[in-house]
Formats: structure tokens, C-alpha cells, sequence
């Protein structure tokens, strides 16, 4: 059995997602919002469970 799909990660689609909600309602280009992207989803990460 073979697959010629590509792995992508959980993260790397949490990341595609957050990417694009901020093009989407901003001027970012592709750079800057995957780098703002991480910087989002390490902050969400670091909340704790209880207050979300």
C-alpha cells in the first residue's frame, strides 16, 4: 500500500487556519501573518485550561 499524499502536522493546520483569518481581515502578506500566526497559537497554548 502506497500513499502519495504529503504528512502536514495538526499544527501546521492550526497554523494555515490562523494564517488565514489574518489575511483575510488584514493586509499581512504571506510572511508576516504565518510569523504572527505562530506567535497566536503559542500564546493560546499557554493558556490555562481553566480559562478557556
Amino acid at each position: 500500500m502506497s500513499t502519495n499524499g504529503k504528512y502536514v502536522s495538526l499544527y501546521d493546520l492550526r497554523v494555515k487556519m490562523v494564517q488565514k483569518a489574518l489575511q483575510d481581515h488584514s493586509t499581512l502578506d504571506d510572511k508576516s501573518s504565518f510569523d504572527l500566526a505562530v506567535h497566536v497559537l503559542d500564546a493560546l497554548d499557554h493558556i490555562p485550561e481553566k480559562s478557556r
